[in-house]
């Protein structure tokens, strides 16, 4: 996915959380995030491997995973999640892994609704969601409201608001295993999400060497 943001010349990097919690290179990713100077709020993972979040509130394998992450973490990394926002305004665009009604409830955008009744609480034109890791967008304007699920570009016009679900660069849950990542393009107005072929194989190995839940890297194979 990086390689392909580099060929199509993304200059600045955003992310949406749950940069930890389901893979085996936790510190990697972390390191790699930071190299990249990316902008990052909190997911559901970032809070509970930090402490911040029940563990709970989490199924059987996501809490053994992030019990392993957090075990695999220097104390320093888990503070430094621990501070992480829920939400962060860039450029004018919300940023918020769940939803911007209730950031810290974790809720769920999936279906038309869950989108359409989300826009009354953020400002401006623009939202990026993930946690569903299901890529897509709800549209608001004069004519209503419109959900288009999966990869596209979209325009940002001006009489319109949106609501983007980036998808998830590796756990994707809509039956595609590619990588999907969006790009903003602010200049032009308009913000295309990929998908992107990525080692599934290699990431599934590491998941399995590691002791994690076989579910984690069984899935990659058809993005469930």
């Amino acid at each position: 996915m990086l390689a392909h943001a580099e060929q199509v010349g993304v200059d600045a990097f955003l992310c949406l959380g749950d940069v930890v919690g389901y893979g085996a290179d936790p510190g990697l990713c972390l390191g790699t995030v930071r190299e990249r100077g990316a902008r990052l709020v909190a997911g559901n993972h970032e809070h509970g491997v930090a402490g911040l979040l029940d563990l709970e509130w989490f199924n059987d394998v996501a809490r053994a995973a992030a019990l392993w992450t957090a075990a695999r973490l220097s104390d320093e990394e888990r503070a430094a999640l621990g501070r992480l926002p829920l939400v962060l305004t860039v450029d004018g665009a919300t940023l918020v892994h769940a939803s911007p009604r209730q950031p810290e409830a974790w809720d769920y955008l999936i279906s038309p609704r869950d989108g359409f009744e989300a826009f009354d609480f953020f400002p401006g034109q623009l939202c990026f969601v993930g946690h569903s890791h299901r890529p897509g967008v709800w549209i608001h304007g004069e004519d209503g409201y419109r959900y288009l699920p999966g990869p596209r570009t979209i325009r940002l016009d001006a009489d319109r608001r949106f609501i983007v679900n980036v998808g998830s660069a590796g756990q994707p849950r809509d039956r595609d295993s590619r990588a999907a990542y969006a790009v903003w393009d602010a200049a032009a107005g308009s913000v295309t999400i990929h998908r992107v072929p990525y080692d599934t194989a290699t990431a599934q190995s590491k998941i399995y060497r590691a002791g994690l839940p076989r579910i984690l890297g069984e899935r990659l194979a058809d993005g469930r």
